[in-house]
């Protein structure tokens, strides 16, 4: 298990300004993971700003519950307590092939412990798949020796998105190291593109 506080920018992109970026940057790994989103029909975690999610890569997998930090750093940027649990492939492959055929399981780890204390046993008993999506990722190091994120997702409907993450614990340094990106591959942060995060993303493009 891990619990650590996620502080990051997110910023959707053109198509050409994130291969601009992808090419001006070596790659320090470069993959491809899967997410299934979790929640209830009434949407219990989305309404209390939560999220629940099973990632597979090609070794590992993980299941990850992010809540609202409740005393935020700041205010401009993504912040949020992530919960993790390390999973088998096999394991998380399992659970997503229940999910998709409608068949019952609980998140056990410190992520099923987060949903007993915090929702009721009715709307844990009724956690579904509600959507998926694929990502491209690529780290890289960027300016100020910050490490860059550079996302190409793909969703159940076909639509797909390129969307830069910046992860620092210092908001200062995502400030200055968004700014030189900015001004370097002349593109403009505002309300429509920041901080849109990708199970919202799924929701809006399940089939």
């Amino acid at each position: 298990m891990s619990k650590n506080l996620e502080i990051e920018s997110k910023t959707l992109l053109d198509e050409e300004t994130y291969k601009k970026m992808r090419d001006a940057f070596t790659a320090k790994s470069d993959f491809i993971q899967k997410n299934y989103y979790f929640d209830t029909p009434d949407f219990d975690l989305k309404n209390s700003d939560a999220s629940l999610r099973i990632r597979i890569l090609v070794d590992h997998a993980e299941q990850t519950i992010k809540v609202k930090e409740t005393n935020p750093k700041e205010n401009k940027y993504s912040e949020r307590i992530e919960i993790n649990d390390l999973l088998s492939v096999a394991q998380a492959e399992q659970m997503t092939q229940s999910a998709y055929e409608g068949t019952f399981f609980l998140f056990g780890g410190d992520v099923g412990d987060y949903l007993q204390k915090h929702y009721s046993n009715e709307a844990i008993h009724s956690l579904k798949l509600i959507s998926w999506s694929q990502t491209r990722r690529i780290l890289a190091t960027g300016p100020e020796n910050c490490e860059l994120t550079l996302d190409l997702t793909e969703f159940p409907d076909g639509y797909y998105d390129f969307e830069l993450e910046i992860e620092n614990d210092d908001p200062a340094t995502i400030k200055k190291v968004l700014a030189e990106l900015e001004k370097q591959f002349n593109f403009k942060v505002n309300k429509e593109n920041t901080n849109q995060s990708k199970v919202q993303r799924a929701w809006e493009h399940k089939k």
